[in-house]
């Protein structure tokens, strides 16, 4: 239920459908979000904007001590305080417990309009259309929403792809990780939202490669890779064709193949002549087309090209890669591992703790080689009386369906 009440009667724990004003005014510059923190709060409050809708359905509702006719200001103060505190609990209680089911399943649902809007975008640009990218900056903003809610739950939860959406659901996955990467590297409002831009539009130019190339089930040729590698270079082209000004933009998507030694195209750049932006793009794209099922060759697990990628030197920039390994967690969502005690487990959630204890979905048992009763672990936790050994590949056991232990059935 959709409810507008004054600014001064908002509390920590409700849904934020809609901020009241201009947008130029907004405390924020996403929409549509679940207030958990109490310094976004004072920061809403503490701005013009006089009124806000709160979705009720979604989030806490107002205060019945806000609807008394009379009250003793001090009381109310004080109640005010406790209300707000304690929805903070009781909304902090409701993510611990629920906070990866549901956010898959919003992030489902993200994924899939975010798969049409780059489908049409890349169908644009084949038809020799101009590309408006203002229109995409609404789901860059879900995507960031999502993020900020779960880091793990969109991220993990697009790398499930088939070969005919690939290339779109690819422009999505590093869109959502340059969004957490950008927060990790703790780059502000504006440039978290130009990364995640960036990431969305970085393949535009593969709409210029025929798809026969794009989806062929094999290796690539020298001549068809060659074709490829020049996507960077038509994508500035059409982005500047298109009067794209975005400086970010422009930049990943040319020097997003460019590597710390040099290596790289188009450009050959090395070191600090790539910017901090390039960098981002280059270790997301990587991570995403590795983790990937290809019509030529599986997807490493998460973890696995974690360690693969940490150890190709001077290829990736080092403090972006070690940010972007605390982004997607040491044991992604979606990783499989092997514990202590001979069990098989697959990462659900992170543990809020540590990046080394992650929430796990015990599932198989090495020693018997069967299949065990599925057991839900938080390895943080004393109890738990067991530990990660290292990363498996659940193909090694013969298991084919790791994914759906931990994606919610409507997803």
């Amino acid at each position: 239920m959709l409810k507008t009440i004054p600014t001064n009667q908002v509390i920590v724990g409700m849904h934020i459908h809609a901020l009241k004003g201009a947008w130029v005014d907004h405390p924020f510059w996403k929409t549509k979000f679940i207030l958990d923190d109490i310094q976004d709060l004072k920061k809403l409050q503490a701005s013009i904007i006089k009124e806000v809708v709160i979705d009720t359905s979604k989030g806490l509702d107002v205060p019945e001590v806000h609807s008394a006719e009379v009250v003793n200001n001090d009381q109310a103060e004080s109640t005010v305080q406790i209300e707000t505190v304690s929805a903070k609990e009781a909304v902090a209680t409701k993510i611990e417990k629920n906070a990866i089911e549901v956010e898959l399943l919003q992030a489902s649902k993200i994924i899939k309009e975010s798969k049409r809007a780059v489908a049409s975008m890349f169908k644009d640009v084949r038809l020799g259309k101009v590309v408006d990218s203002t229109a995409v900056i609404p789901l860059v903003e879900e995507i960031a929403a999502s993020i900020k809610r779960n880091e793990g739950a969109l991220i993990s939860l697009v790398r499930l792809k088939t070969q005919d959406d690939y290339t779109y659901m690819h422009s999505v996955a590093v869109c959502a990780m340059m969004t957490a990467l950008a927060k990790e590297l703790g780059l502000g409002d504006t440039e978290v939202r130009q990364a995640g831009l960036a990431g969305l539009m970085h393949d535009i130019g593969k709409a210029a490669i025929p798809l026969e190339v794009l989806n062929k089930p094999g290796a690539l040729t020298e001549q068809e890779f060659n074709l490829v590698k020049l996507h960077p270079e038509k994508g500035h082209a059409f982005m500047l064709h298109a009067q794209i000004e975005d400086d970010v933009s422009l930049d990943v998507c040319l020097h997003h193949h460019e590597k710390i030694d040099g290596s790289g195209y188009p450009k050959q750049l090395k070191g600090d002549q790539i910017s901090i932006f390039a960098k981002m793009g280059a270790v997301c794209d990587v991570y995403d087309a590795v983790t990937s099922n290809r019509p030529y060759k599986d997807g490493w697990e998460p973890g696995v090209s974690l360690q693969r990628m940490a150890q190709w030197k001077n290829h990736f920039d080092e403090t972006v890669f070690k940010a972007f390994v605390k982004s997607v967690g040491i044991y992604p969502i979606g990783s499989v591992v092997l514990l202590k005690s001979g069990r098989l487990a697959v990462v659900i959630d992170q543990s809020p703790k540590t990046l080394l204890q992650p929430i796990v979905k015990v599932f198989f048992s090495t020693k018997s080689r069967a299949r065990i009763q599925i057991e839900i672990v938080d390895l943080s936790k004393p109890s738990a009386m067991d530990e990660i050994v290292g990363h498996e590949s659940a193909h090694t056991w013969g298991i084919d369906d790791v994914h759906e232990l931990w994606t919610p059935v409507d997803a």
